[in-house]
This record gives structure tokens, sequence and C-alpha cells, in this order.
């Protein structure tokens, strides 16, 4: 296994894969129907522009085995060392440690980027998502009660945050 950087030509339809599964088969995404292959054009136009990194780990045949990303937390400028991420694992590799690798690759890059805080939105019912956050020093930022609603149950948002040591100069503006 190896952490590689996705491509939009190498790793769309892989990524795809993985959010329609999950969208279909769980609450990591509160969504209801599966994307569309087109949505992965702007999709990765969005990190591209934005300098986010898709951090893939691949099996020794080049399988994409997991993702994690991060994205705009919110759209002011005063948000801009905050980050939300998300990890996705494909269903037959959960629970092999990838979440782990990916989480702390993504960790390394945010501070790479300078950014000072990780917010991870999880559901609050995902104990594993819970339990690998807190292991890589996340901690609870707060619960948006019955935020979704989701395979005839609402939801409620469980907001997990890191504060990294970045950067070492922040400005406004």
């Amino acid at each position: 296994m190896k952490l590689i950087d996705c491509t939009e030509a190498r790793h769309a339809a892989a990524i795809l894969e993985i959010f329609n599964e999950a969208i279909v088969n769980s609450t990591a995404l509160y969504d209801y129907r599966p994307r569309a292959p087109e949505t992965m054009v702007g999709w990765f136009a969005t990190k591209r522009s934005n300098g986010f990194p898709v951090i893939g780990a691949e099996d020794d045949d080049g399988t994409l085995l997991g993702f994690a990303s991060y994205g705009t937390f919110r759209a002011w400028p005063a948000y801009k060392y905050s980050v939300e991420h998300s990890i996705y694992i494909h269903r037959d590799h959960r629970g092999r440690g990838l979440g782990r690798l990916l989480l702390q690759a993504l960790v390394d890059a945010a501070r790479q980027r300078e950014v000072h805080t990780m917010i991870g939105g999880i559901d609050a019912s995902n104990a594993a998502s819970i339990a690998l956050h807190q292991r890589l020093g996340f901690e609870p930022a707060g619960i948006i009660r019955q935020a979704g609603f989701k395979f005839g149950r609402w939801l409620d948002l469980a907001f997990y945050q890191r504060i990294l040591d970045t950067p070492a100069q922040p400005v406004d503006g």
C-alpha cells in the first residue's frame, strides 16, 4: 500500500464509486442520490483551484483503497486558516488502518499549507470515525442535533476539530 496524490484522469471513477457507495449505504454523506460522473469534473476543479490535496491509498496493483481531502470550511475570508476534511475508505478495505494513514497524511498536508484548524463533520452515530479522529488528537467541538434526515430518521452531526501549530505568523486580509 502506498499514499499518492489523486488525479482526475486516474482516480475520478474510483472516487465516485466510493462516494456513491457511501451515499447509498451509510450516513457518512448526507446525500440521497448517487452522483453522476460529470460531478467529478467540478469537484476536482475546486480542489485544484484552491490547492486542496486529494490523497489516496493504493494497493500494489494501483487500485484506490480510499482517499482523503479537505476544502473550504466557510467562504468568508477570516476562515482562511480553517478547513473541513473528509476521509472515505472503499467498503472492502475498512477496518485495516487506512483511515489513520490518510488522516495523518492530511494533517501533514494541512501543516504544510499553514492551516490552523481542521474540522470534521461526522454523523454522531459513526463511532469508528469519531474514535479515529480522537486517536489523532481531534476534540469534540459540538453537535448539531437533527441536522439531517436520511433512512427515515433524524441524524445528529458531530463536529471534531484539531488545532495545528500553524501558521507561525497569521495575518488579516
